[in-house]
């Protein structure tokens, strides 16, 4: 068997602990810890994410969308391929390395996605830009360190809390969707999310799409 090889480790700010990339041939992993948060086999529910979002944006024109998160690049390349030309999207990255690593080691993954000329990458705290200055967003996606029960990064809660959710209905604009991914259902999350101001949906898909793998969590939110 193919040995795992450390490629780069990173600190994640605010005392969020450390993830390190791995590589086993061309699979490659992200761990903090002994937890995998990703893996480049598993893309299905990531996808879904982006294709799910956008479907329920009933095709608006020239749609402007924030990420939060790159990670190894699967929402943003579903995103792009779902949205037209005159899509704007924007990535906020908190851990400046990972968006190294996607331009070194995984830049055959991300392709030509972070070069996309609808593409901005902003590295900082997505929580930041949804409070920042701005025209506003048709859709947010979260998929920030596991969900509403993170894992790496206390502060990252703020985003899943009655407040956190208030700032996201604030920075979107009328009809706007909320999307947010997790490793697991979290029945307190699903009511304070509807509570927030939003109609919410909640959907079941698989890590690896049809091909199967663990179940995930995507919560669907549209702004009332």
């Amino acid at each position: 068997m193919i040995p795992w090889v450390q490629l780069g480790a990173a600190k994640v700010p605010g005392d969020g602990g450390e993830l390190r990339l791995m590589r086993r041939g061309q699979e490659f992993s992200i761990m903090a810890g002994s937890i995998e948060l990703m893996n480049s086999r598993l893309s299905g529910s990531e996808e879904a994410l982006a294709g799910e979002t956008i479907a329920r944006l009933g095709g608006r024109p020239a749609p402007r969308l924030l990420i939060g998160g790159l990670g190894m690049g699967f929402t943003l390349r579903a995103a792009l391929a779902a949205l037209g030309p005159d899509a704007k999207v924007v990535v906020a990255e908190l851990v400046p390395e990972v968006a190294a690593w996607a331009r070194g080691p995984m830049a055959f993954l991300h392709g030509d996605s972070l070069t996309d000329p609808r593409v901005t990458i902003v590295e900082g705290d997505v929580a930041a830009v949804i409070a920042g200055p701005g025209d506003g967003f048709d859709a947010i996606l979260l998929d920030v360190d596991n969900g509403p029960e993170g894992l790496m990064r206390r502060s990252n809660d703020d985003l899943y809390d009655a407040y956190g959710l208030r700032q996201a209905a604030t920075a979107l604009r009328p009809g706007g969707v909320l999307s947010v991914w997790s490793a697991t259902q979290h029945t307190v999350f699903a009511a304070r999310f509807a509570n927030a101001g939003f109609t919410v949906e909640e959907l079941r898909v698989r890590a690896n799409g049809k091909r199967g793998g663990s179940r995930h969590v995507i919560w669907l939110g549209t702004k009332r």
